[in-house]
């Protein structure tokens, strides 16, 4: 069990390792082809595409684990909602059976993993960002609480020797009467 904002950590790593193991795959095909300059264009298509979709599905996720109740710690597997698991079972079942009985051809994997595998890594950093941004956004805040606490704690002492002095002085002219 994890907080929220953990979760935001565990969906940029199990994103960056997607995404990069898929680019990886893409890189050693591109590298056993001769390119073209269409397939530079239909990577960068790719990429283009896929960027996009993962881009709104990063935000889509970042809404709803944030909309998660702060207080109480959630299964370290809710990174992901349910219809998430299911796309990425089938994505991967299906891109690994495709390779395993050569059905793409490597000039295919070159350009369609390179293109995919860099939208997923570059999702991934961006779930990073956020929660680099967001935790050092709490502990500025919670910086803040704390300054406050001692402001207050320090007033409310000077409160009490001010009326310590007070009660005092008023003893000191009761004695002098």
């Amino acid at each position: 069990m994890v907080k929220k904002q953990m979760l935001v950590l565990i969906a940029a790593i199990v994103w960056m390792a997607a995404g990069s193991n898929i680019l990886r795959l893409g890189i050693a095909a591109a590298l056993v082809v001769t390119w073209e300059w269409w397939m530079v264009l239909a990577m960068l298509a790719v990429f283009g595409l896929f960027f996009t979709m993962f881009f709104m599905i990063v935000k889509k996720h970042l809404r709803r684990i944030y909309g998660y109740d702060s207080d109480r710690k959630h299964c370290f597997l809710k990174f992901f909602d349910v219809k998430a698991y299911i796309l990425m079972i089938v994505m991967m079942t299906g891109g690994i059976l495709m390779r395993s009985f050569g059905i793409i051809p490597d000039r295919c994997t070159a350009m369609f993993y390179t293109g995919l595998g860099t939208g997923l890594t570059i999702a991934g950093i961006l779930f990073l960002i956020n929660f680099i941004c967001n935790t050092l956004r709490e502990k500025k805040e919670k910086s803040k609480e704390s300054e406050k606490k001692e402001t207050l704690s320090d007033g409310k002492e000077d409160a009490k020797e001010s009326a310590k002095d007070e009660g005092q002085s008023d003893a000191a002219k009761d004695a002098r009467q």
